[in-house]
């Protein structure tokens, strides 16, 4: 079944899946689960006062920060495993949506499950937490891959920027329940849990609805050997972004600066927690969760702004510009943010400039691959080389702040990785050749 191009019901049914599944990124790893985890994970003396965040967890003590990055890079590398064979096995069977369905109902279910999470029992009470993770990023391969589908090439940007709108807003509509529930009616916090799974899985009913499940027939019909089949489409795939030079240096450049983006999404949290000098642990928590709402709502305006830039002056420019502020965040945090004045700044800088970077990357992307049948394929790719850099950039965030001693240190770190990023850039031609 052909899909037709920018029809508005398409889109919309599209877009709805990131305001159903940005509840995750938002709430899961940024929000409340870190400051519960962490909660849940410390060390406090008769008086409530905290004194370690060692853990004991898989045979050996670390800090509970650092065996936090550690599993979620785990988490990663098994998407990085099994979301690029499975691609291709979706092109070949053309029933994507079907495998959206699937981890999307694994990442909402696994959510639920963080209900019961456990120091006693660290290591089984992670296993929710990769399964969700896996749910999360695996769907987006397949989500991400109706862009070129749906949208004609000059309205990716706006349609791309317009998902990330959605989900900024529908995960700060849910996060704002989650904290009257927790602050005022005193419901536990991991009851939030329950609210992303709900949410996440009943808002996706819609985009099930509404958007069409194949835009070309099957490659084949015969379900023997799926995954070598998947693997053969892999290849092909493969073989083609080798020859397009503008599609490989856009990876090799995306990698890089994405490995910075995604480690500060990922740490922001716990580097506030424990770098920052706050005057108790209630006002703590209320600041942390107030800059996560600045970064959402800013976002959304970051989102359009570099979807105009990327119209005035081109994608390429919009994105240097970016990692240019990104650069400016990373210097700034290590030598200025100390108080909390100064991580409201930041948060600022950080919505908006993230939520650009990010609508802007999918849909340049998107516009460099050819003409194909294989959308699910070629953006498991963007996938690998996202999930790679992440599970670097949080690895080596990890291994910075334990052999340093601190992760102001490793914030600094990150400019590397922009620097690349940018330097990559600029190489990247304007047409595909």
């Amino acid at each position: 079944m052909e899909i037709k191009k920018d029809d508005k019901q398409t889109i919309k049914a599209w877009t709805f899946y990131d305001w159903a599944n940005s509840v995750f990124p938002l709430v899961i790893t940024s929000a409340i689960f870190p400051n519960f985890y962490d909660a849940v994970t410390c060390t406090k003396d008769e008086a409530g006062n905290v004194i370690s965040h060692s853990v004991m967890c898989f045979g050996g003590t670390f800090e509970n920060n650092n065996i936090y990055s550690f599993v979620y890079a785990f988490a990663l590398f098994i998407v990085v495993l099994i979301a690029p064979i499975l691609s291709g096995v979706a092109d070949y069977l053309g029933n994507k949506k079907r495998f959206l369905q699937f981890f999307c109902y694994l990442g909402s279910l696994s959510c639920m499950c963080l209900f019961f999470f456990s120091k006693t029992h660290l290591e089984l009470s992670f296993l929710p937490f990769v399964t969700a993770t896996i749910g999360f990023w695996g769907s987006l391969v397949y989500y991400n891959s109706y862009l070129p589908e749906i949208a004609s090439v000059e309205n990716q940007d706006k349609v791309s920027a317009r998902g990330f709108a959605l989900g900024y807003f529908g995960s700060s509509l849910l996060l704002i329940i989650c904290l009257i529930s927790i602050m005022v009616l005193k419901i536990p916090a991991k009851y939030s849990f329950l609210f992303v799974g709900i949410w996440w899985m009943g808002f996706a009913q819609y985009t099930f609805k509404h958007l069409p499940d194949k835009n070309h027939e099957p490659h084949g019909s015969d379900k023997k050997g799926l995954l070598g089949k998947g693997f053969k489409e892999l290849l092909k795939v493969a073989k083609q972004i080798i020859h397009i030079k503008q599609l490989r240096r856009f990876l090799y450049s995306y990698f890089f600066y994405n490995m910075g983006v995604q480690t500060v999404l990922v740490v922001a949290v716990l580097f506030a927690r424990n770098e920052i000098s706050w005057p108790d642990e209630a006002g703590k928590t209320t600041s942390l969760i107030i800059s996560i709402l600045i970064i959402q709502f800013v976002g959304i305006l970051g989102s359009f702004v570099f979807s105009r830039l990327s119209q005035a002056f081109s994608n390429l420019k919009a994105l240097m510009l970016a990692i240019l502020i990104w650069i400016f965040i990373c210097v700034f945090t290590y030598f200025v943010v100390h108080q909390p004045v100064h991580f409201y700044i930041v948060a600022f800088l950080v919505g908006f400039v993230m939520g650009g970077i990010q609508s802007l990357s999918r849909s340049t992307y998107s516009k460099f691959i050819p003409v194909t049948d294989d959308h699910t394929s070629f953006f498991s790719f963007y996938d690998v080389m996202e999930k790679l850099g992440m599970i670097t950039g949080t690895v080596s965030f990890g291994l910075i702040s334990e052999s340093v001693g601190g992760m102001r240190p490793a914030v600094l770190a990150l400019v590397a990785y922009f620097i690349l990023g940018f330097l990559l850039l600029l190489i990247v031609p304007k047409n595909r050749t």
